[in-house]
């Protein structure tokens, strides 16, 4: 970027909360006191009505010559946010407006600081690893795209269970009639795979989870692959009905029996800007507030001036 050409921030925002389009409008009266050019999507900004602004009707280049996305909202908008910022290498930084927010990195009451740090250009970068997707039926591929969470591939209808057959690098592992499957990054380690009772993996570990959800069988725990490894996942034809394959919970496309799903790692990563060091474990205590009140660790002892 030219060095005259001014800062430019794209605020996203989840406009159907109230909340958010306040915040939203106190992070525009910041970003633009410092000198900062506030970029909007199109669709946002009859919402937000903020002056003055950069409009970018179209979602494919509303990340073109961004320094940053900082995003207002819950996972689902850093998802959303993650999307328009991938192709780019645009970093994203969240604001939590939403519950837990493992993808955020400040809560909305830290909202000054961390516009702070925007400005100052204090914050790190951490490239997070996606999955690519593939469907394929007959052999013609039917469906393609990527994930930064996960890829879920559930039943579609209610009373039918799902018949799959599950490879790892093109050998088969096991059958399984279940309600599903989810295929996750360590980033997702914290969301549809943990409440399917998968492991929690810390982010800079490079790995792929596989977990099954409500499966009928005698093997059908959770496993973790090398990032390298190729994951499949077959409707076995004879299965009388379909599935639907799901990704971040935003893309969606309905999967025949027969199809099979393919999951690697994706070339592309996603960037997160991180405004402070906090350690993850640090992370998990605060987001799922844990007990370890009474904690005597060594840190905790170097602290008070107690080495032993």
């Amino acid at each position: 970027m030219a060095e005259h050409e001014p800062r430019r921030v794209l605020l996203v925002t989840h406009t159907g909360r109230e909340q958010a389009v306040e915040v939203a409008r106190e992070a525009h009266r910041l970003l633009t006191d410092a000198g900062l050019l506030v970029r909007l999507l199109g669709g946002e900004a009859e919402a937000l009505k903020l002056d003055p602004v950069e409009i970018v009707d179209d979602p494919e280049k509303a990340a073109n010559d961004v320094e940053l996305i900082m995003v207002l909202g819950g996972d689902g908008s850093i998802l959303r946010g993650a999307e328009l910022a991938r192709p780019h290498g645009t970093p994203v930084l969240g604001v939590n407006l939403g519950h837990v927010g493992f993808l955020a990195e400040a809560e909305v009451d830290d909202l000054e600081r961390i516009v702070q740090v925007v400005v100052d250009r204090s914050y790190t970068v951490e490239e997070r690893m996606t999955l690519a997707v593939d469907v394929r039926h007959d052999d013609d591929l039917i469906f393609e795209t990527w994930a930064l969470n996960e890829a879920s591939v559930e039943k579609a209808a209610r009373e039918k269970m799902l018949e799959v057959l599950v490879e790892v690098d093109d050998r088969p592992l096991s059958r399984w009639g279940c309600d599903g499957v989810v295929v996750a990054t360590p980033t997702g380690s914290t969301a549809y795979a943990f409440s399917a009772g998968g492991p929690i993996v810390w982010p800079e570990v490079e790995a792929i989870l596989m977990v099954p959800l409500s499966a009928h069988a005698l093997f059908s725990r959770p496993i973790v692959v090398a990032p390298t490894s190729r994951l499949s996942i077959e409707l076995v034809p004879s299965w009388n009905g379909r599935g639907v394959l799901w990704c971040d919970g935003r893309r969606m496309v309905e999967v025949p029996p027969g199809a099979e799903i393919t999951v690697r790692r994706g070339t592309t990563p996603v960037r997160l800007a991180r405004a402070h060091e906090a350690p993850f474990t640090d992370r998990l205590v605060a987001k799922f507030d844990l007990p370890v009140l009474g904690w005597r660790g060594a840190a905790e002892r170097k602290r008070n001036g107690n080495g032993n």
